[in-house]
């Protein structure tokens, strides 16, 4: 099925409404489009391993799910059909969206460009405080999807005047066929290709991924491993793992921490998590300390006091993070980017708009120290 724009962009829309609409309300948000839930297509994955007897162990993600057949894994979009496993998932988006790169959030790519960002229905977490719990948490049959190519996703974007091409909302990796086949065609494009992940992926698909990926926003939720058990439903390790391999590969990272009154919000627990990010990562990676409010199973919890978000920056620049900032504080300095070296104002934002960009090709227009980041854009591919 092909799209004209007129007609994708009315579908992306009401298919967006109606991600959103929460149980019951997507049919009613897309119906006068005629769409309706249901699954577009699938398509073999390379990520697996046949067991015998028809069973299959998924090889994405640390999960490692063993699936029968007729079965899906935890992610709720790879499924065992006799004895081979499929995504249900390629080219077949929920939610597509124009953002400011700001709202992934990137601090450090292309500040103040778009980002033309997609999102599959599931996700192999199951956070308690998820804020995209309507699709993340659901399967591609129960949402409106869209007949999206990764090469029809690259025009759009550059129709849509677009510099970047984002994989977010849910867990991207989950989509991890459809996100390479993006990556490839942003590239071939002249966008980047950045995703905001959980980083809860394997090895070997990781390196698949890294090459073709420019930047990676990767949440690290807790320094405690029972956090991540019980409250994400995932591991630790595994997510510091692909932290590592990340700035290792030079792909331009960044990583936010939620900070969630009495779950993750000690200073003790903060501490460690840039004594981590310093001594194992980099000083240069940018820290986004970020706003809790109240979502999903953890609506009981107060949001998080805007002082916890501003101590645990200032603590960050103290033990000697270069680029710390404040997340859901709109308005507050700590949004600003400032030059390490002479500390004068770089960059200066309100929420996710630029209103102020002093940077000279990546550099500090006062002492020229250089800043970590992405600055400028990639050229476009022979044969885009």
């Amino acid at each position: 099925m092909s799209l004209s724009r007129r007609r994708f962009l009315a579908t992306a829309a009401a298919a967006c409404a109606a991600c959103v609409a929460g149980p019951g309300g997507p049919a009613r948000a897309a119906s006068y489009l005629g769409l309706k839930p249901g699954l577009l297509g699938k398509r073999l994955s390379p990520f697996y391993t046949p067991l015998g007897d028809g069973q299959v162990q998924c090889t994405l993600c640390p999960h490692g799910c063993l699936v029968s057949p007729g079965e899906k894994g935890r992610c709720r979009v790879r499924k065992n059909l006799g004895g081979k496993y499929y995504t249900l998932v390629y080219g077949n988006p929920c939610a597509v969206h124009n953002d400011p790169i700001e709202k992934k959030p990137f601090f450090h790519v292309l500040p103040g460009t778009f980002s033309f960002s997609l999102a599959t229905a599931g996700c192999n977490f199951s956070c308690q405080f998820c804020q995209n719990w309507e699709i993340s948490q659901q399967g591609p049959e129960d949402t409106i999807n869209l007949p999206l190519s990764p090469r029809q996703a690259a025009l759009e974007a550059r129709r849509m005047g677009a510099a970047s091409i984002a994989s977010t909302y849910v867990e991207p990796t989950i989509f991890m066929e459809y996100m390479l086949d993006l990556g490839r065609e942003a590239h071939r494009a002249g966008l980047l290709k950045v995703m905001h992940s959980n980083g809860f992926v394997n090895s070997e698909p990781l390196g698949r991924l890294i090459a073709v990926l420019d930047a990676a926003c990767i949440d690290l939720k807790s320094m405690r491993p029972e956090f991540y058990q019980q409250v994400c439903g995932g591991e630790l390790e595994p997510v510091q793992e692909t932290l590592r391999r990340l700035v290792k590969a030079g792909v331009h990272t960044e990583i936010v921490h939620l900070m969630i009154p009495g779950f993750n919000d000690s200073p003790q627990e903060t501490e460690k998590l840039i004594r981590f990010v310093r001594d194992q990562l980099s000083p240069r990676v940018p820290v986004h300390f970020t706003r809790f409010f109240p979502r999903y199973k953890l609506r009981n919890l107060p949001p998080t006091p805007p002082d916890t978000i501003v101590q645990a920056r200032r603590r960050a620049l103290d033990m000697g993070l270069e680029f710390a900032y404040v997340g859901n504080l709109p308005g507050h300095p700590g949004e600003n980017t400032y030059c390490p070296q002479c500390h004068n104002l770089l960059i200066r934002r309100v929420g996710y708009w630029v209103k102020q960009n002093r940077l000279q090709d990546g550099r500090c227009p006062d002492c020229g120290r250089a800043i970590a980041g992405i600055w400028s854009r990639p050229r476009e591919s022979k044969g885009a």
